[in-house]
């Protein structure tokens, strides 16, 4: 495989090697049986907005799916659209067979039908669910899925579910060659040039589905500890969040319980989670806020308001300083078995524009699906190390599986552009054919992405 280096000799020996049966879903009686319909609708981010788009449930986001760490979660999806759909559960290890890629795990759901994804909602944290089809997941099929612990490793009195998403009102398209050499995407200066990106033509930024001009609230008692689940589920968008007056105790990264760190705000990509709990000490109305970091949209807002207050009081914006979190401080609470010492195997990649006028992206110079699969072992200390050569950041996401990168246990992590290098390993401990791509919407439908295969 081009690019690729194994530790292990003649690797290239087994290339044709059989595939290991991924694990099989759970088939027992479902805990919390869900209904799904896919189908078009009319949203209204702003009170004088509307437009028709792609939902669940005719809602959007997506209902809230919340179950208890353990429970056997059991969602039909019913396809209502004139176009075939999948639901992928971002990132649940769940087994291959639920995974929802399509023409990796199955085959995608035709209009008129149906499927059935059944698995154990484990390990507890902050998820979501989104269609795995095209660029589906910008016409707003997405929601929250929130696996609650049974025993948290922090105290808090109760929880909002925060969804930051880009708004495009119109159908996606992939930019076009003549267009792709545009500025934008990159943000601080990265965009521009035939190794830049574009931007989507995005007409604003949304918190729980609304623009800032219609900003949902959110309500606290002073003396609560209110956790909130912070989502990332645009298509093109690395948001920094912050809340006015008030810090960001961050306790968990993409769900996994990390040490809490104490920060003004932080940063984070397509596909990644965050939850922090905030201490309702500074009683008032207040901002939070999401800058795109990559764009040139106005911030996404809510508002988190004391209910003591009387009268209305205008909310006040966050400052540009103060303390952001970085990879580097956090700290896993139980870490991630398997990966300790020496790899077994090892994956040198590139991450890059492709070479000529299309709008193409590369792992390796192979766009998929045109790419060889990383074929792996059973039980392998997988690592990988990636170079991003393009000036944009690629948010790297694993299906199936948790990596270590740093003292943190992640699904999804920021490669930052102008030769910036990210190391993530894991172990090779659920069978089957897993997608790796750049959670960046149009990034991925371009060509960033490979097919991880267990071999024997």
């Amino acid at each position: 495989m081009a690019g690729c280096a194994s530790q292990l000799p003649g690797f290239g020996d087994d290339a044709d090697g059989s595939a290991v049966t991924p694990r099989p879903t759970v088939t027992g009686d479902a805990d919390t049986t869900v209904s799904l319909t896919a189908s078009d609708g009319a949203i209204r981010p702003a009170t004088d907005q509307s437009t028709t788009t792609w939902l669940y449930e005719g809602q959007f986001p997506g209902p809230e799916l919340r179950v208890q760490e353990g429970d056997v979660l059991s969602v039909e999806l019913n396809n209502d659209l004139d176009a075939e759909t999948t639901i992928h559960w971002h990132g649940v290890p769940v087994p291959n067979s639920v995974d929802g890629v399509p023409e990796v795990t199955q085959e995608p759901v035709a209009s008129s039908d149906s499927f059935t994804y059944t698995f154990r909602a484990e390990p507890a944290g902050t998820y979501f669910y989104h269609s795995h089809v095209g660029l589906q997941l910008d016409r707003g099929l997405l929601g929250p899925l929130v696996v609650e612990e049974r025993d948290p490793h922090v105290e808090y009195d109760y929880d909002y579910v925060v969804v930051f998403d880009d708004y495009l009102p119109g159908e996606p398209t992939l930019p076009s060659d003549e267009g792709a050499g545009g500025g934008g995407m990159g943000g601080g200066g990265m965009g521009g040039g035939m190794m830049g990106d574009v931007r989507p033509p995005y007409e604003g930024l949304l918190v729980n589905g609304q623009l800032p001009e219609d900003p949902p609230t959110f309500d606290v008692t002073e003396g609560d500890r209110v956790r909130f689940r912070f989502v990332n589920a645009s298509s093109a968008t690395v948001f920094g969040v912050r809340i006015t007056g008030h810090e960001l105790n961050v306790t968990h990264a993409d769900g996994r319980p990390v040490d809490p760190v104490a920060v003004d705000s932080f940063a984070f990509g397509a596909g990644e989670r965050y939850d922090a709990v905030v201490e309702a000490t500074n009683p008032g109305s207040w901002f939070v806020q999401a800058d795109a970091l990559d764009g040139d949209e106005p911030p996404a807002r809510a508002v988190l308001t004391y209910d003591q207050l009387d009268g209305v009081r205008n909310p006040e914006t966050p400052s540009s300083s103060g303390t952001r979190l970085r990879y580097e401080d956090l700290r896993a609470v139980t870490p991630l078995d398997g990966v300790d010492g020496t790899p077994d195997r090892t994956f040198d990649l590139t991450l890059s524009r492709g070479r000529g006028q299309s709008y193409t992206w590369t792992i390796d110079g192979q766009a998929y699906p045109d790419a060889d699969p990383l074929r792996i072992h059973p039980d392998e200390h997988v690592r990988i190390h990636m170079e991003n050569q393009s000036p944009v950041v690629h948010p790297m996401h694993l299906h199936g599986h948790f990596f270590r990168v740093g003292d943190a246990i992640k699904d999804t992590v920021m490669v930052p552009g102008h030769m910036g290098e990210v190391t993530l390993d894991f172990r090779a401990d659920n069978p089957g054919r897993w997608l790796f791509h750049c959670h960046n919407l149009y990034h991925l439908d371009a060509g960033m992405a490979r097919v991880i295969e267990y071999v024997e």
